[in-house]
């Protein structure tokens, strides 16, 4: 079986971590299986000179076994030496702290990303470390960066855009957003691997990620969404909205700024052009139907993550719902 996830970050990671374990303890007549993740790679930024990729780096991590549990982001056991003596030094930002040894990560890419290697080939380096079970294929190889436009009464117009980590890590998306660009997307071109790796899935997944700045910047790299429409694959996703609200982050200050209401349902709309199954929480299933010609269908179950067990069982679940929806062998 070959399974192609569209992954953001903390929830993408643990959904895939709940993936891996469910196929791997899943009964000998469903073994046998190929996973690719195409990561989000608009949340990148340059710091201090280092190219940081938070998304690929949380995949990366959390399937390797070295990410800190209680953040979700970040190396376990983390020192903070290196930040220390910037913040002596007068070196900013403040806002963004990264650690030793998220620090060698980031050094490694970068210098090997100045060799003229591709983010690509850099990231399958990587993984030779990490050895996440998987294919990670960053969504393009072109840079792409989220920008925010906020609010800002001596700036020229009154706006003015900040890098969405700062939106976010600094300011943790309490300014309101007046609007959410991908900058550089309209002349990326998707990663070698990304559209072979949706037109030739079994199964496409996208995980409770961002439906905006993750999934959303996926799909908006040229060909990415054809290819959706275009797969014979079932696409199942699985709700980042529970009960009216994220389950973390502030993915609703994300679909605010794009004017589409905090719920399962109006994400599922944003989908709607290539979505085939749609599971949501319990919480949800009375507010959220199957659209036009029953599409998506939708499921009901408890959608929280709380270990790797119960993100096992909705990895499960969408595998299960993607082979009712899967179309009959020909012949």
């Amino acid at each position: 079986m070959r399974i192609t996830a569209l992954a953001g970050g903390i929830g993408g990671a643990r959904f895939l971590r709940g993936l891996l374990h469910h196929l791997e303890t899943a009964p000998a007549a469903d073994a046998g299986h190929e996973v690719t993740v195409i990561g989000n790679t608009a949340d990148d930024v340059t710091l201090h000179g280092l190219r940081v990729c938070p998304d690929l780096d949380t995949v990366m991590y959390t399937l390797g076994g070295g990410i800190h549990e209680g953040q979700g982001w970040g190396r376990a056991d983390e020192r903070f030496t290196v930040a220390e003596e910037l913040a002596a030094y007068g070196q900013g930002p403040d806002w963004f702290t990264l650690g030793d040894r998220d620090l060698a990560t980031h050094v490694v890419r970068t210098r090997l990303l100045g060799q003229g290697r591709t983010l690509s080939e850099v990231t399958e380096r990587l993984c030779e470390r990490w050895q996440p079970g998987l294919r990670l294929l960053p969504m393009s190889d072109d840079r792409v960066e989220t920008h925010v436009v906020v609010d800002d009464p001596d700036a020229e117009g009154g706006r003015r855009a900040i890098h969405f980590q700062e939106w976010w890590v600094r300011f943790h998306a309490a300014v309101p957003a007046r609007q959410i660009l991908a900058v550089g997307i309209e002349q990326s071109r998707p990663a070698p691997g990304v559209l072979e790796a949706l037109r030739e899935a079994d199964v496409v997944l996208l995980p409770p990620s961002n439906p905006v700045v993750s999934i959303g910047t996926i799909l908006g790299v040229p060909g990415v969404r054809d290819a959706l429409r275009g797969t014979r694959a079932p696409v199942v996703g699985v709700s980042p909205i529970v009960g009216g609200a994220p389950v973390r982050g502030m993915a609703d200050a994300c679909l605010s700024a794009i004017g589409v209401e905090t719920s399962a349902a109006a994400v599922a709309g944003l989908y709607a052009d290539f979505l085939d199954g749609w599971l949501v929480d319990d919480a949800d299933a009375a507010t959220t139907g199957a659209g036009a010609g029953g599409r998506p269908a939708v499921r009901a179950l408890p959608l929280l993550m709380t270990d790797v067990g119960a993100a096992g069982r909705i990895a499960g679940a969408a595998l299960g719902l993607a082979a009712e929806l899967a179309p009959a062998p020909a012949g």
